[in-house]
This record gives C-alpha cells, sequence and structure tokens, in this order.
C-alpha cells in the first residue's frame, strides 16, 4: 500500500505525521510512505532523520502585512497544486494524510480533485487555517479535544486524541542520566518551548540559572535555533553543576525519563507528551496564539489538578518561584504526575491509523 502525509511547519504538526507513518510501518512493513512538505521548513531535515523521504513544495503561508510574499502566494499556490498532482499522478497513493501546515493544502487539494481518500489529523482545540478550508472536501478528520464541531462537519469527525510517539514514555531514567550527564542524586528540571524555541521560557531561564544552581537543580534546556548560540553563552560557567542549553532535544523520550519537573508550553503536541509520560509541569502558554487555544488547554489541566500554571506575562518574575516551589515537594510532584497520565490517550495514534485503513478497505 501507498500513502502520502503531508504538511509541517512546527514539531506539533511534524512529529504527529511522523507517529502516524511509524504506526502504518508497524502493521504493514511494505507499506510505501511518502512525505510532502514545505521547502525551507524544519520538516525538510526532521523527516529523513526519522527515516522517510520527502518532496518539497515551494509555499509559504500569508503574511500579516503586506509583503512580497503575499504579491507571490497565488503563483506558489498554483504552482504547488500542479506540482502535488504530478507526485500524486506518479506516486499512486491509496490514502492521503493532511496534518496542517502550508503543505498540507495543495497536496489534499489535489488528492481529493481525484476521488483519493484522505484524512486529516487536527492537533489543537482550535482548527488551523488550512484544515478548516479543506474540510468539506477530505473523507474523515481525526481531532484531539471534544467540541470540534464549531468548525468542522460533525459526521466526519472521529475523537482519537493526538499521535505521540509511542517510545517518548518508555526511556530509561538510568540510561538518561548517562546520556545527559546529569547526577542521579540531584533534581532534574526539563525546559522546553516547543521545537523552535519560546523567547519568555528563554530570558526567564537565562536569569535563573544561578537560582537553580545554588538550589542544587540540574537543568536540561532546550532552546530552540534562534536562541541557542546566547544561551549556549550563558550557560557555559554552570556547565559544572549540570545546567545545560541545547538547541534541539533529538532524544526526548530520554529527556523526559530524566526529569523531575517540566516547563513547557502548553501546544498540543506538548500537552499530549506531558499526559502520556505523566510528568509534574509548570505550563505557560504562548500568548501568539490563535483564539488563545494553549491558554484553554493550559486551563482544562489545571482544572483538573494535572499542572501548574503561569501566564507569560507572569513568567519572568514569577516562574521560577513556583518551579522552584514544585521541585522542592515530592508530593505535590507525584500528584500532578498522577493527574495528569488519567488525561492520557495512549491509543491515539492506533485508532488514526485504524480510520485511515477503514477508508482504504482494508
Amino acid at each position: 500500500m501507498k500513502f502520502i502525509i503531508s504538511g509541517g511547519g512546527t514539531g506539533g504538526h511534524i512529529f504527529p505525521a511522523v507517529a502516524i507513518a511509524n504506526e502504518i510501518r508497524r502493521r504493514q512493513p511494505d507499506a510505501d510512505i511518502l512525505f510532502v512538505g514545505a521547502n525551507g521548513r524544519m520538516e525538510m531535515t526532521r523527516v529523513p532523520e526519522a527515516g522517510y523521504p520527502i518532496v518539497g513544495l515551494d509555499i509559504t503561508g500569508l503574511q500579516r502585512r503586506l509583503t512580497p510574499q503575499n504579491i507571490l502566494f497565488p503563483v506558489r499556490v498554483f504552482r504547488s497544486v500542479r506540482k502535488a498532482g504530478k507526485l500524486i499522478q506518479e506516486f499512486r497513493p491509496d490514502a492521503v494524510v493532511g496534518v496542517g501546515g502550508y503543505a498540507s493544502a495543495p497536496v489534499l487539494l489535489a488528492a481529493t480533485s481525484r476521488g483519493i481518500p484522505s484524512l486529516i489529523q487536527e492537533q489543537n482545540s482550535y482548527a488551523g487555517l488550512v484544515n478548516k478550508l479543506l474540510a468539506r472536501r477530505v473523507s474523515r478528520i481525526c481531532v484531539a479535544y471534544d467540541g470540534m464541531e464549531k468548525f468542522f462537519p460533525a459526521e466526519k469527525l472521529v475523537l482519537t486524541g493526538n499521535p505521540v510517539r509511542t517510545e517518548i514514555a518508555h526511556g530509561s531514567r538510568a540510561e538518561a542520566l548517562d546520556f545527559f550527564k546529569l547526577d542521579p542524586t540531584k533534581k532534574t528540571l526539563l525546559v522546553v518551548g516547543g521545537s523552535l524555541g519560546a523567547r519568555t521560557l528563554n530570558l526567564a531561564t537565562a536569569a535563573a540559572l544561578g537560582r537553580l544552581r545554588d538550589a542544587g537543580v540540574q537543568l536540561i534546556w532546550q532552546t530552540g535555533k534562534i536562541y541557542f548560540p546566547e544561551a549556549q553563552q550563558q550557560a557555559a560557567p554552570y556547565a559544572a553543576d549540570h545546567l545545560y542549553a541545547m538547541e534541539f532535544i533529538r532524544r526526548m523520550d530520554l529527556a523526559y525519563a530524566a526529569a523531575d519537573v517540566v516547563i513547557s508550553r502548553a501546544g498540543a503536541l506538548s500537552v499530549s507528551e506531558l499526559c502520556l509520560t505523566a510528568k509534574a509541569s509548570v505550563l505557560v502558554p504562548s500568548p501568539n496564539v490563535a483564539e488563545a487555544h494553549q491558554t484553554k488547554t493550559a486551563l482544562a489541566l489545571v482544572g483538573k489538578g494535572a499542572a501548574g500554571l503561569i501566564t507569560d506575562e507572569h513568567a519572568p518574575p514569577r516562574l521560577y518561584d513556583e518551579t522552584l516551589r514544585l521541585l522542592a515537594d515530592p508530593a505535590r510532584q507525584q500528584q500532578l504526575s498522577q493527574r495528569v497520565q488519567e488525561l492520557a490517550r495512549p491509543d491515539a495514534t492506533r485508532t488514526i491509523v485504524d480510520e485511515l485503513l477503514k477508508l482504504v478497505g482494508k
């Protein structure tokens, strides 16, 4: 069987896509899987690292102000749809999956116009623009949250949860401590601002390095590419105290295994991983997302006693006060861990692939 998986732009799109591909491959080892992404975006490196081929389209999103990119946007869409059509004619997929992001639009347009079964996977509680525009054309829509009828046709919806790499929850703590060169007698804090980094979290963490050292806490700090050079310099004097800045963490299974507490944005993928790994966390929702959906997601966890919450505005003065209190309170960590694990959907990826295979009659 042959499948095309399209979309990307951020880890929140790419990693669910890879999880779906891995589940297809697990069930059908001889399945032929092709990814389609946007040239210049992170999927063009992350997907090959996961072992899958990818083709890039020359497409970008609309900017909020008048720019040369916006003027060229219709031309790029036309060219991308034409290229996607040629790919589909040559590859002849049995079904197509869109995970959101610029590149999924031309592929889904080309596939649905040819009557090829198609499925959208929407990670967020507030649907992305591409998925909303294409909802009436596709065969099935897999969602992670209740109430998505306000964005999509109800008869196409399947509540599945978000696909998360299953290995993320099976990291060995002993291997993790060795991998990150950590002290087994100390508490460990993991800071992740998403695959592209988060300015607020990075500034707050840089300012707190001395406090973490004095508290005997060690740090795994994913900064993102843009912030890494400065963060690396800031963390360098604390290397002997096991406070490490990293551009990107490829072994997130080991990062979670090492962590006692996690500071994170409240993106859909991050929250799904925290649920699956049962980690005590302090969430700092991004203020730069549509309809404040990260804040809504974080509040849903807080309401169930499953996470702590600090707003982006209050993070600089208050984030590390809250985090250090949590690190010093094992009972509170255990309570948060138990509550967040109750929200996990470990079968999400399997359910999505079940729906995909139903579409092609297998």
